[in-house]
């Protein structure tokens, strides 16, 4: 007897809201309750599912130091663990991030 094919569920946990995050200078909206890596997934969908990244917290690819405003303390953490909040500034992210958000503007908007 064979087991019926499994359905994958939702790509991003259910969310009412984008919330405003900073990632190096640069500002976007993510799905508020995810994790960091899905918001990256978010913003980049076509090169970050192609990334190294174990989701587990084995492979430590996706490493990033983040604070939640300025004068706020910075935190090392991993963007598989990590949810995102409203205010969040990601500051450094690893070289493995940074290939896989190529794709968008990471820099300020010069005015």
């Amino acid at each position: 007897m064979s087991t019926p094919p499994r359905v994958p569920g939702p790509l991003y946990k259910p969310y009412e809201k984008l919330v405003k995050i900073t990632i190096l200078e640069g500002d976007f909206q993510v799905p508020a309750g995810n994790i960091l890596l899905r918001a990256f997934q978010y913003l980049a969908p076509e090169t970050v599912p192609y990334g190294k990244f174990c989701w587990n917290e084995e492979c430590q690819y996706c490493r990033v130091h983040y604070d939640m405003g300025e004068g706020t303390k910075n935190h090392v953490a991993l963007s598989c663990k990590l949810v995102v909040a409203d205010g969040m500034r990601v500051t450094e992210i690893n070289q493995e991030i940074k290939y896989c958000l190529r794709t968008i503007d990471l820099k300020p908007k010069k005015t």
